[in-house]
């Protein structure tokens, strides 16, 4: 079974087709979209990067046993298991044919439409016109195909689908409002279908369709440009001509190899206008929480990490928080409840920064439970803080602790090293997940 990492940047489609596809096969994927891990426009530049991956083009795939693997359509197929292929060479086939339908017939008029009302691309009208004639052919021969099936190609999800829904993410999110997509019925149903598959929501929680065609920000497409530093002054020369050599010698130290030029649609994606800090107006905490997660990863949880976080925990600036999951009656087979914790903790990259939680599953399968602790920078719950954090928490019951209390050294002291008696559970510890 496949195993390795996965370098990309955060909420990147094509990314999704091989975390969706690592969903349905089993396979071990770990995802590397934020610092320290991987800083797109910093970690790709890098010759290690490069050495493995010459365009330095994202997503890209290093397996555990060192095999490389770059376009993320190749990436999710080696991803994928025997069914997601197709089974037979008819099936096979039937998949590469969609797939390739996807790149050459969705994504281009999806980009024309959708990039300018994300603000990552100018608005011109005649391409965007065009864009729409273009999408509408396409849905009418994709809503053919599904009048008498269920997905692409045959009676089950296949990477045709995984390919093609990703694809078509963002045109549901943004631009096809109900009227537009009324025509299209079959299109509709097989992608509600598709993104509401656990595998699909692992990776990208719940998918609202638009009610209202987004259109072209100008203001938002300008805070999305890169601001030009002006070039320095000319220095007057000195009086004294450099010596020949001395010239030769210096332009061809100012003679730089120019860095791998980013893919436009990457950069673009990837360069999002910062988002304002929920925590600017905290003041400066003595609690160190890299330090800590430092101490937890190489070091013995009981006899180092919890004294050290104990020791140096600051309960004005931190918080510690019980989630509990709301819908333990849903919960089947183990690795699929894993596979919950594992999605929503992706999904919160941004904010591994100023945030650790032990979640852990209780049970065994068809009768188990899911809970954690969380530490939050502040005092108020984090996920509704900002609109990036909002993944999944709704299903969960949460509630703050005491700090000083015996229950939250009990239950801090068992969600960090995973053993205790785990009382208010009822079940036995099963596995546990850690976000750090």
């Amino acid at each position: 079974m496949a195993a390795g990492t996965l370098y990309s940047y955060p909420e990147n489609w094509r990314a999704f087709k091989a975390q969706i596809a690592a969903q349905y096969s089993g396979a071990r994927l770990k995802v590397a979209s934020s610092s320290p891990a991987f800083t797109f426009g910093q970690t790709n530049r890098t010759p290690a990067f490069l050495s493995n991956f010459p365009l330095g083009k994202v997503p890209a795939y290093q397996g555990d046993d060192g095999f490389c693997l770059f376009e993320s359509n190749a990436i999710a197929h080696y991803l994928s298991n025997e069914a997601l292929r197709g089974a037979t060479p008819q099936a096979a086939a039937q998949v590469l044919q969609w797939v390739s339908f996807t790149d050459s017939e969705i994504i281009p008029p999806a980009s024309a439409w959708v990039f300018p009302t994300l603000g990552i691309m100018q608005f011109n009208k005649q391409a965007t016109e065009q864009a729409k004639e273009d999408m509408k052919k396409v849905l009418t021969v994709l809503n053919q195909h599904l009048s008498t099936r269920t997905f692409l190609v045959g009676e089950r999800i296949s990477l045709a689908d995984i390919t093609a829904a990703c694809s078509m993410l963002w045109l549901y999110k943004q631009v096809l409002e109900p009227s537009f997509r009324q025509p299209y019925p079959n299109v509709t149903r097989w992608f509600v279908t598709c993104v509401n598959q656990p595998q699909f929501k692992a990776v990208l929680g719940e998918v609202k369709l638009c009610d209202k065609m987004a259109q072209f920000d100008a203001k938002k497409f300008a805070e999305m440009q890169p601001k030009k530093e002006s070039p320095p002054k000319k220095e007057k020369a000195p009086k004294e001509a450099a010596k020949p050599q001395e010239k030769k010698e210096k332009k061809k130290e100012e003679k730089k190899p120019e860095p791998e030029e980013l893919d436009d649609c990457d950069a673009a994606l990837a360069a999002e206008p910062k988002a304002k800090d929920p925590y600017a107006h905290l003041p400066k905490s003595a609690f160190v929480m890299d330090e800590f997660k430092r101490k937890y990863s190489n070091e013995d949880t009981l006899t180092v990490a919890l004294p050290h976080f104990w020791e140096h925990f600051d309960k004005e600036g931190y918080s510690i928080w019980y989630g509990q999951y709301k819908f333990p009656e849903e919960l089947t087979l183990a690795f699929k409840s894993c596979n919950l914790i594992t999605g929503m903790f992706q999904r919160l990259d941004k904010l591994r920064k100023t945030a650790f939680a032990s979640v852990c599953l209780f049970g065994t399968n068809n009768d188990s439970s899911i809970s954690g602790l969380w530490v939050f920078r502040g005092q108020e719950l984090a996920f509704p803080l900002s609109p990036d954090w909002q993944i999944d928490y709704e299903s969960y019951d949460w509630r703050k602790l005491d700090c000083d209390s015996e229950e939250c050294k009990t239950m801090v002291k068992e969600y960090f090293a995973w053993e205790g008696e785990f009382k208010h559970v009822g079940k036995p510890f099963n596995q546990g997940k850690i976000f750090k």
